[in-house]
């Protein structure tokens, strides 16, 4: 397994993030992953049933894990970076939306 290196900033991690989702599936499971999670929380506020919220870890990164894991074949930055790569998610979820990144 390869080293990750180190981040000082977001700006720095970000081209490293996008380099480990070269894989198409692997990226429309996040993306697919990003859009539940917003529909949930979407649901949530709507119907006040709070409970649910619990489903948000689960289904952002268990979608994108089984991209990595199966598809990319390699290991979430998320285990590294937590902070960074949450961020780098919605980054790269707005960034598929506006066409910025081919999924």
């Amino acid at each position: 397994m390869k080293n990750t290196p180190e981040f000082t900033s977001f700006k720095k991690f970000y081209p490293y993030y996008l380099q480990e989702h070269k894989n198409i599936t692997c990226k429309r499971l996040h993306f697919f992953g990003s859009s539940l999670v917003l529909i949930i929380v979407l649901y949530v506020l709507y119907s006040q049933q709070f409970m649910l919220l619990w489903l948000l870890p689960i289904i952002g990164y268990g979608f994108a894990w089984v991209g990595h894991f199966f598809f990319e074949k390699n290991r979430p930055a998320t285990f590294k970076y937590p902070f960074y790569s949450l961020w780098a998610d919605w980054v790269m979820f707005k960034d598929m939306l506006i066409g910025k990144i081919k999924w």
